[in-house]
């Protein structure tokens, strides 16, 4: 694998931890470039990059420098949600592959002009969702591939994670997720689990998603918690979140399936990504790793342990090629290994300037459901279109992306 360079903008705790524990580990990825709108994150990059590599990067809180610099080859954004696809957009102008963290769009008109900036300059953009290789996600996929399941009709995920100590505390830790959470209503972080569904479902591939309809619960989490927690911010004391503690969306796709996402991250629970795969011959449910096929398994046992399958013992017959090659390798990197394999997926596309597994139309399309979610909860769960951002593509055969990260 040919040296590649990259710069990294954005360096709050997930661009530095990234930065640390993934980034710096690659050996023949070199990071030229840090940048932050805070000069102390700047320079903390700074320091983990000189510590670790001994190379003293540019460090700068203007990202345009970065796009700049001839020498870099690929950009990573991990800064704040509102700055992702503008960031993208000049890069992809500026020549330079992009990988951008993950987060829903503001307009629909941004995930068109993402789009049309690929379509202009032919360089690739990939949104680094890193749950489309989690573990369980690529073993359900390759028993999807290979039938186990059925014809699938249904698919269910979220993000399903407590964050009120996280958003509650934004202004002390300079983090997006507050701001938003007092100004917008609608499901903001959509990609985790339809990253993986879009994989299951063949997602512009042969299929895409045609509508949806969302709704929202009140806004009481936030508040219940920092009046216990965080008595003494009077500002917040006294806000009023728009941000529903609960946003279901129902989205409808050309083949007739359903899917059904959640976002639910200001009241008490225990993290899941909800994941669910329903088809003719079977089903895997996340919640309690367990798998139901039909015929083998039985649905009215009492005995819980006959009615379902452990899903860890369709480990050794499906697990996805990839992780197989990544367990006899060894595990690296944040978030259970995943942070690991995405970066690497997209970093193997950078040094061999070939396609990423996860494309510009893939992302705009998993990017689009926060804002047309917004539409749809302001007009009472109202039905709302999703464009065609492959503009017919998807019904034509698609090959995959190369590599061994392929999806």
């Amino acid at each position: 694998m040919e040296k590649i360079n990259i710069g990294i903008i954005g360096l709050g705790e997930r661009g530095y931890s990234l930065l640390k524990s993934v980034i710096l580990e690659i050996d023949y990825v070199d990071v030229l470039g840090v940048c932050d709108i805070y000069e102390d994150r700047t320079e903390r990059g700074f320091d983990i990059v000189a510590e670790k590599r001994g190379n003293k990067p540019v460090r700068t809180n203007d990202y345009k420098v970065l796009l700049g610099m001839p020498e870099i080859d690929a950009i990573v954004i991990t800064s704040a949600w509102e700055s992702h696809l503008q960031i993208a957009m000049e890069a992809m102008n500026a020549g330079k592959y992009v990988g951008v963290e993950v987060g829903g769009a503001y307009s629909i008109d941004d995930c068109w002009k993402l789009v049309h900036t690929y379509e202009k300059t032919g360089t690739p953009c990939m949104m680094m969702e890193n749950c489309c290789y989690g573990r369980n996600e690529l073993m359900v996929l390759n028993m999807v591939r290979q039938g186990i399941f059925g014809d699938i009709v249904h698919c269910a995920g979220g993000y399903h994670h407590d964050l009120r100590h996280e958003i509650s505390f934004g202004n002390e830790n300079r983090h997006y997720r507050l701001r938003n959470y007092l100004s917008r209503n609608c499901e903001n972080y959509p990609t985790h689990e339809l990253g993986p569904i879009a994989k299951v479902l063949d997602i512009n591939r042969g299929n895409r998603m045609l509508s949806l309809n969302s709704v929202a619960s009140r806004a009481a989490g936030l508040s219940d918690f920092i009046k216990r927690k965080k008595p003494e911010d009077t500002r917040l004391l006294n806000a009023e979140f728009k941000q529903g503690d609960i946003v279901t969306t129902i989205i409808k796709c050309a083949r007739g399936e359903t899917i059904v996402l959640t976002l639910d991250t200001t009241l008490p629970r225990a993290y899941s990504r909800g994941f669910c795969v329903r088809g003719t011959k079977g089903m895997y449910e996340e919640q309690t790793h367990s798998i139901f096929l039909d015929g083998v398994h039985h649905e009215y046992d009492y005995n819980w342990s006959k009615q379902w399958g452990n899903a860890d013992k369709y480990r050794e017959e499906y697990e996805h090629p990839i992780w197989k090659k990544y367990l006899t390798e060894g595990v690296k990197g944040g978030h259970e290994g995943m942070d690991w394999l995405v970066f690497n997926a997209f970093f193997e596309s950078v040094a061999n300037k070939t396609q990423t597994p996860i494309d510009v139309y893939d992302s705009a399309a998993w990017m689009s459901i926060s804002t047309l979610s917004e539409q749809s909860i302001a007009c009472g769960g109202a039905t709302v279109y999703i464009p065609d951002f492959t503009n017919g593509k998807w019904l034509q055969p698609q090959t995959k992306a190369e590599g061994k990260y392929s999806l």
